[in-house]
């Protein structure tokens, strides 16, 4: 997986946010449903932008980016901004 492949993934996901908070608006789909949903896009959001930073940070430092993972939803959701 390269940078570019992530940023595409990045954007499918903020689409895949604007598309369901349009159904929301437009009745479409149940609040709570759409709450799942969105909770579900943004940790992979958080996920993509955290495998994204490390690949980065990897390549900025000399190291090969290919040796970055997918951290888990925990770990990733449970960073202090």
């Amino acid at each position: 997986m390269t940078d570019q492949d992530i940023l595409a993934r990045i954007k499918q996901l903020v689409d895949d946010e604007h598309s369901l908070r349009a159904k929301a608006t437009a009745g479409e789909i149940d609040p709570v449903a759409e709450r799942k949903q969105l909770a579900e896009l943004e940790v992979m959001l958080d996920q993509a932008w955290d495998l994204l930073r490390q690949r980065r940070a990897r390549s900025g430092s000399g190291e090969s980016p290919e040796d970055t993972g997918l951290r888990s939803p925990r770990e990733v959701e449970g960073y202090l901004q």
